[in-house]
């Protein structure tokens, strides 16, 4: 990857909060609750599902670039949605989602090349690099905006 394409990703990567903040405003507890299809997430599961996968990814991110071969740990997300309580206020979730993307873009701006080429093993996917992670999470929060809108839409 280029480093054009890089910043470029870097940046919708640390735009991500708003692109969600955007696809919430003015929500209702009706569309927090919405789904698009019964098998689908609602604006207030997708919220905590950043949450957590913002959280992980933050981790991911901290662990390849300090430690070059780090094991990246996969989990459940159906799992999480189911247990951990995808029904509360949306509030902490999405503070957490905030900040942890604030905080991983401040490293993803000090990266080096070098750190840019740092790989590990996921345990579920296998090879897993510095750049892949960053070409995963940088559309993760433009595809949930997407999801978020769609879902709203079936209340109007």
């Amino acid at each position: 990857m280029n480093d054009a394409r890089r910043r470029e990703l870097i940046e919708l990567y640390r735009n991500g909060y708003q692109l969600i903040a955007d696809a919430l405003e003015g929500i209702s507890e009706a569309g927090l609750d919405a789904r698009e299809g019964p098998d689908e997430w609602s604006p207030r599961q997708v919220i905590h599902h950043l949450a957590d996968s913002e959280m992980a990814s933050a981790l991911r991110i901290r662990m390849l670039v300090a430690a070059n071969g780090a094991e990246i740990a996969g989990y459940d997300q159906e799992l999480y949605a189911r247990e951990l309580f995808y029904d509360r206020p949306i509030e902490a979730s999405l503070g957490a989602f905030r900040f942890a993307r604030e905080s991983t873009s401040q490293i993803l701006d000090r990266m080096t090349d070098e750190h840019w080429q740092r790989e590990g093993t996921h345990t579920e996917s296998g090879h897993y690099t510095a750049t892949g992670w960053l070409e995963i999470y940088a559309e993760h929060a433009v595809e949930h905006a997407d999801q978020i809108r769609r879902a709203r839409a079936t209340l109007e």
